[in-house]
């Protein structure tokens, strides 16, 4: 799973935020190339071959780990390089990631974000981990205009929306954050 740009240009004077300008790259979202589906707020995670698999960042001088499976070319501006690493059950870091699988009812090849009490605060408020298979909630949208799109997000209580060519496997996203917003504060189970 790669790194995935932004569709909106960032602020040049704030990079956490975004300006009425599409990405260059990212043009085929507008001209209606694009699948909408929610953004989970997470951790990365993918069933390979019937093995669960974490995303792991090789940046800032860490090094490949054994048997990791590449997900991009290293990005040479930002020195992201992600992989998937196999998770392992004897160890405690793992524990939530076989929690999530574990709770699944039918475990199919894919990729998910793994959501639930012990990640990242727990924003998608679940009573219990959960693998989340990416591209499972679609959104129909009419309009990918700038305040079409933030206002969406200002009414929805979502982490963002990823951005899915409908042939290629191009992606992109926008995040609430990008535009200074954030979830509510729902009360914690």
């Amino acid at each position: 799973m790669k790194k995935i740009s932004t569709l909106f240009a960032k602020d040049e004077k704030n990079l956490a935020r975004v300006i009425n300008k599409i990405n260059a790259e990212n043009a085929w979202v507008t001209n209606g190339e694009a699948i909408a589906t929610r953004k989970f707020d997470g951790t990365a995670a993918a069933i390979i071959n019937g093995e669960l698999f974490k995303r792991f960042d090789v940046k800032k001088g860490r090094s490949i780990p054994a048997n990791a499976i590449a997900c991009q070319e290293a990005d040479l501006i930002t020195g992201h390089h992600p992989h998937w690493v196999k998770c392992d059950r004897s160890k405690s870091e793992d524990k939530f990631f076989f929690e999530g699988f574990d709770n699944l009812e039918i475990k199919t090849d894919g990729t998910f974000e793994l959501c639930g009490p012990k990640v990242q605060g727990n924003p998608e408020n679940l009573e219990k981990h959960t693998l989340i298979k990416h591209r499972c909630e679609v959104f129909e949208f009419s309009s990918f205009e700038f305040n079409d799109l933030e206002k969406f997000l200002s009414e929805n209580d979502i982490e963002g929306i990823v951005f899915h060519h409908n042939s290629d496997g191009r992606m992109c996203k926008l995040r609430k954050s990008d535009f200074g917003m954030k979830r509510l504060q729902l009360e914690k189970i």
